[in-house]
């Protein structure tokens, strides 16, 4: 059986640190234990195959706005142990201009341990692989003369760097209470500065409002995800809470060239909140369309 979902993810707010522009993106909140919204069933398992493709909108503090073309496929390996393999294609467009290109890609095994109750209990290890050092340039689309010069990481497609996951969950028919980790294992290699763009663009206080993040060491990030679930026979509502905290400092180069030592950098940790809603429909055992907004807290 291979079930097949559209999901359109309308608005999701991706948590970005205030300093540092270091991100939690979505690929670490859905991977395996930690997805919402999760196919449920007794007398079912959902969790042979299962495809979905899934179209979402992303806004920044700042003018870039992020879309994600994203294809997340599900394989049993026995009745207990999962594989799930995410590959998304983003394209950002800001006042910089436009950067395109295939995201990170997010590889883990999610296994059932068995129940409490009526929870089943599902643990999830996962790596998120960079397909480049968060270094693309501006094409100059947007700014004249700013060709080759390197975008801030609002308008990088990869975060740039090998990144640990690990999670866990509860879910039954109702409620889905999940944990994730995050920890980035190595720097990226951006080199945005000031000085290269403020010649080039008509406003030097707009350019000092993306922050450095030269070679950026980001910090850990710990997640929680709070869902209840309304399933009927083929509709199903859901709402939910995801807060993510970022508990140790980003660190970035305190050196525009990319030289010199590493900084804990203030004001990078803290909680980045948002609440989700979604509602889904069935049109048979095998295909569903699924839409799901989330508005930032804090």
């Amino acid at each position: 059986m291979t079930k097949r979902i559209i999901s359109l993810l309308a608005g999701l707010t991706l948590a970005f640190a205030s300093y540092s522009q270091g991100c939690s993106d979505a690929g670490f909140c859905t991977m395996g234990a930690m997805k919402p919204d999760q196919a449920y069933s007794k007398n079912i398992n959902f969790k042979l195959r299962s495809i979905e493709i899934s179209q979402y909108r992303g806004t920044t503090t700042l003018s870039p706005v992020i879309f994600v073309t994203n294809l997340d496929a599900s394989i049993g390996i026995t009745d207990r142990l999962g594989f799930q393999f995410k590959l998304p294609y983003q394209w950002t467009s800001g006042n910089f201009g436009t950067s395109s290109g295939i995201g990170d890609l997010s590889l883990s095994v999610t296994r059932f341990f068995g129940k409490v109750g009526s929870f089943d209990i599902n643990g999830t290890l996962g790596i998120k692989i960079p397909t480049n050092k968060s270094d693309l340039t501006s094409n100059g689309d947007k700014v004249t003369g700013s060709e080759g010069l390197v975008l801030p990481m609002y308008q990088q497609v990869s975060l740039g760097s090998f990144d640990i996951v690990f999670g866990a969950s509860l879910i039954n028919e109702k409620w889905l209470f999940a944990v994730g980790y995050q920890d980035a294992l190595t720097a990226n290699n951006n080199t945005f500065k000031w000085g290269d763009w403020i010649p080039v663009y008509s406003s030097e206080s707009y350019v000092k409002q993306y922050d450095r993040a030269t070679k950026l060491k980001r910090g850990t990030d710990i997640m929680v995800r709070v869902e209840r679930n309304f399933r009927f026979a083929r509709y199903n509502f859901n709402i939910g809470l995801l807060p993510i905290y970022r508990i140790t400092k980003d660190q970035i180069i305190d050196d525009p060239s990319g030289e010199g030592e590493y900084i804990k950098l203030k004001g990078t940790t803290g909680l980045a909140a948002s609440i989700l809603v979604g509602a889904g429909y069935n049109f048979n055992i095998n295909n569903s369309i699924k839409l799901t907004y989330g508005q930032k807290l804090t």
